[in-house]
């Protein structure tokens, strides 16, 4: 069976580091990428300002408690997708097969290579140094068999690192990580397994795939493939768009009843953006949230062909006469599936 060689790639602190590539005057100092205002959050954040406990998703409100010199910018989010799309072209160099996962990070499969260099390392180091002279940014590279491998790899040595996985060094990386390394355990997930004494993925290897199918289902037997470093998912181009959305953050609660209007700004967003698709999208899916940080999440599929605005209508009516007021946003999205 031939070994895959895959790459994965993920810039380092990249709206910051794009902000701070820009202005001279920001680097070497916290940089914050994040809306000011209570209901805000942080898209991303220079090192220096990680150093000090700032972390993307986090409050801008907390990151501006932990970092009071923090420089907060705005995210200015074409001129990301800009650099974005330079990073890309540079992949492209080596391989066709790019499956991007956000405007920061991707999977290469570089198992043959454009440009003929004999390994996988040498393609993740070339790629790496091309970032850093031609766009003057860093980015990390985890090289592995397979993607799951890889995407832990390239955490492993960040900010600007490389670490490679070898095919016979699987088990010995792989065992002793604690199971909240294996893509899809989340806390509920990791509490569960504990009660199974459960803890690293070695102690996962041991359990039976009869008790995890029981126990998870489906993802059961993802788990028992994990466990053993096996992940037969390929890297995959130009993968089809499964949900488009729109979302927007509110100064201030709004009581359910007055959401109509925003809802239906919303909508229009969304509709106008699944033009671009070539496929009709069959579901509409409204979440809101709450003053009590409650979600509330309903969707409708109509049998006719989407009207998105009335099937955005149609879920906001569905939330019921809950007498609620949202708190932080609102969002509305198509989904394919």
């Amino acid at each position: 069976m031939r070994v895959r060689k895959i790459v994965h790639i993920d810039m380092d602190a990249f709206y910051a580091s794009v902000e701070q590539r820009d202005d001279p005057v920001l680097r070497g100092k916290p940089v914050v990428v994040a809306w000011r205002g209570n209901r805000s959050v942080v898209c991303a954040a220079s090192y220096e300002a990680r150093k000090l406990g700032v972390r993307s998703a986090m409050p801008a409100v907390r990151a501006e408690r932990l970092c009071p010199n923090a420089v907060f910018l705005p995210p200015d989010f074409p001129r990301y997708r800009a650099v974005s799309r330079e990073v890309r072209e540079i992949f492209k160099r080596h391989t066709d097969l790019i499956e991007p996962l956000s405007l920061d990070e991707a999977y290469l499969d570089v198992s043959e290579n454009k440009t003929g260099l004999p390994t996988a390392t040498q393609v993740a180091r070339t790629i790496r140094e091309q970032i850093r002279t031609e766009l003057h940014l860093t980015a990390s590279a985890g090289v592995a068999p397979n993607k799951f491998l890889a995407k832990i790899a390239s955490d492993w040595k960040k900010p600007d690192g490389l670490f490679v996985i070898q095919p016979e060094e699987v088990d010995r990386f792989l065992l002793p990580l604690p199971v909240s390394r294996l893509p899809g355990v989340g806390k509920v997930t990791e509490e569960k397994l504990k009660r199974f004494d459960v803890q690293t993925v070695g102690d996962l290897r041991k359990m039976d795939l009869g008790l995890l199918d029981r126990r998870f289902g489906r993802y059961g037997v993802r788990l028992y493939e994990l466990a053993r470093g096996v992940d037969k998912s390929e890297v995959v181009p130009d993968r089809p768009t499964q949900s488009i959305s729109a979302e927007d953050t509110f100064a201030q609660d709004v009581l359910l009843i007055e959401m109509e209007p925003m809802i239906r700004k919303l909508a229009e967003h969304t509709w106008a953006a699944s033009r671009n698709e070539s496929r009709m999208a069959r579901t509409v899916v409204l979440k809101l949230k709450t003053s009590e940080f409650k979600v509330l999440t309903r969707s409708h599929t109509p049998g006719s062909p989407l009207l998105l605005a009335r099937s955005s209508r149609l879920s906001l009516c569905r939330c019921g006469n809950e007498s609620v007021s949202v708190r932080s946003s609102a969002s509305a999205s198509l989904a394919w599936a």
